[in-house]
């Protein structure tokens, strides 16, 4: 597979060139070919990354000493480059550092492809890209900074020492925190007063002759808002060029797959299945359920009867939790029956879909319960339906009024509005789960319904008889054909056709959901 791109002359020495830094502007796309296989290996791990990110970016401030180690640590992890002054000595155990950057390099651009599709999916990305560069912009020595603004056309240059005494008293008046040791201890950068509009609106910064006077600490701005402005463009880009990518039968279920990614556990292996009476429903879901499907069941309760959409989202969840398909078929043919579908409409209507759902009719496959990412992205609700992500997809107003009804606290709703409004709905999840479990911390990334009401019987104590085991096999939410565990091993033994068969079981699955 080869990424396109404009073709430049080719340097004598392409590792230092274009992996010479841990960080960069991803000006250059890559023009090498790799395989499928590390093609989603690599998306895969910085959409974990990337997750990271995104939930740490809100659990902590983003300068603070415990952000930078968790972040750091998660990049060691997943192997990303995570320090400036590393060199290419292979570890015992590891990749080189130049592998590491070719992997931040390449991965970076795939998830272009996948990320470019809407505006919501852009945004999204753009942030958490930015967050990322933020980090590790901040990790260069201020010596490593202006060479990499220079090879970037970022030309801007520091003030000499002369400079600094002469206009002294207008940079400590200017800067916050300065006193005049600290003016001459530390850079200043003189940048073109149309660069640093920000820092000129909240008066930060000594403006001069079309100059904005900036401190070392705040450089970052400007670079962030270039970095932003450069991706914002690439994206723009990148979507017109999607028929084109998309008219390859490997890339298609690829790219689409990645955009509704779930990195965390596989739910679909049951192991506690049995472990859930029907009786025990209505009181779990007040307990343990996570608002979506919560509101679900009430809806269920109240109109005996959901669409498709509901039927299929939570349907999945409870068949995750532990129903088996002969409680299924009890459980949805008794509530049904108490509206205007008599037994027998059922059985010839409804029950061939529950059995679907479970892989017993049709291509037998087993479907997988919807992981956050897939209800929130993935078919949106229309009027007279129940299902989606209330945190996504419902009014403020009567998210507010259900939340309200629910026994949250007034300050615990501004909370979670606050989050919504900043387009973080799983973490105003995760932040519903804490006010109703009266815990500070969870302690967790919530990615998964099913990952939902699983800590909360933990943290109930009802994790003895409702347990999953947290060692099962990890994979995508979307990869749900039954027999991708056994494709998976004869990986290193016939990579091209576990790649076929990868890729059909994708195309399927998006067929059937």
């Amino acid at each position: 597979m080869q990424f396109g791109g404009r073709r430049k002359k080719i340097s004598t020495n392409p590792q230092s060139e274009l992996y010479g830094q841990h960080l960069q502007f991803y000006g250059q796309p890559p023009l090498e070919n790799i395989s499928l296989s590390e093609f989603e290996t690599f998306a895969v791990e910085r959409l974990k990354l990337l997750k990271t990110v995104e939930n740490l970016g809100v659990s902590h401030v983003k300068v603070s000493d415990q952000y930078k180690g968790k972040l750091e640590s998660q990049l060691k992890t997943l192997n990303f480059p995570y320090r400036p002054d590393a060199d290419d000595k292979k570890s015992q155990s590891g990749p080189t550092e130049y592998e590491k950057r070719r992997k931040d390099h390449i991965s970076h651009f795939i998830l272009r492809l996948a990320y470019c599709q809407t505006e919501d999916l852009r945004r999204w990305f753009i942030q958490q890209e930015v967050d990322l560069f933020r980090f590790r912009f901040n990790d260069l020595d201020p010596k490593q900074q202006l060479p990499f603004l220079h090879k970037n056309n970022l030309h801007y240059d520091t003030i000499s020492s002369e400079e600094k005494i002469e206009l002294k008293d207008q940079l400590i008046n200017s800067s916050f925190g300065f006193s005049g040791i600290k003016v001459m201890e530390h850079e200043f950068y003189k940048v073109p007063f149309q660069d640093a509009l920000d820092l000129v609106r909240l008066r930060k910064v000594y403006l001069k002759q079309g100059y904005a006077y900036i401190p070392h600490q705040d450089i970052v701005t400007i670079v962030l808002n270039d970095f932003r402005t450069r991706l914002s463009k690439a994206l723009a880009l990148t979507a017109r060029s999607l028929p084109a990518v998309h008219s390859d039968e490997r890339l298609q279920p690829l790219l689409n797959h990645l955009s509704h990614a779930y990195v965390g556990q596989d739910y679909s292996i049951q192991k506690n299945v049995g472990k859930i009476s029907l009786d025990q429903i209505d009181s779990l879901s007040g307990k343990s359920f996570p608002l979506c499907m919560r509101q679900l069941h009430q809806s269920l309760r109240e109109n005996h009867h959901l669409r498709h959409g509901g039927r299929m989202q939570y349907g999945l969840f409870l068949k995750g939790i532990g129903l088996s398909l002969e409680q299924a078929l009890q459980f949805w043919k008794m509530e049904f029956t108490r509206g205007k579908v008599d037994a027998d409409k059922f059985d010839k209507a409804y029950a061939y879909s529950i059995r679907h759902m479970f892989g017993k009719e049709g291509k037998r496959t087993d479907y997988t319960p919807y992981s956050c990412m897939k209800v929130i992205l993935s078919n949106p609700p229309s009027q007279g339906d129940h299902h989606g992500c209330p945190f996504r997809h419902s009014d403020p107003e009567l998210l507010k009024q259900k939340l309200q009804v629910y026994k949250v606290s007034p300050s615990g709703i501004n909370q979670i509005l606050e989050l919504v409004k900043g387009m973080h709905y799983q973490l105003a999840c995760q932040k519903y789960f804490e006010l109703t479990h009266n815990i500070e911390d969870s302690s967790f990334s919530l990615n998964h319904p099913n990952q939902y009401f699983l800590e909360s019987q933990k943290l109930l104590g009802g994790g003895k008889d409702i347990k999953r085991e947290m060692d099962a096999p990890q994979r995508s939410q979307e990869n749900s054909a039954s027999k991708g565990s056994a494709a998976t091993q004869e990986v290193a033994a016939n990579t091209s056709q576990h790649l076929a068969e990868m890729t059909e079981d994708l195309e399927s699955f998006f067929q059937e959901a």
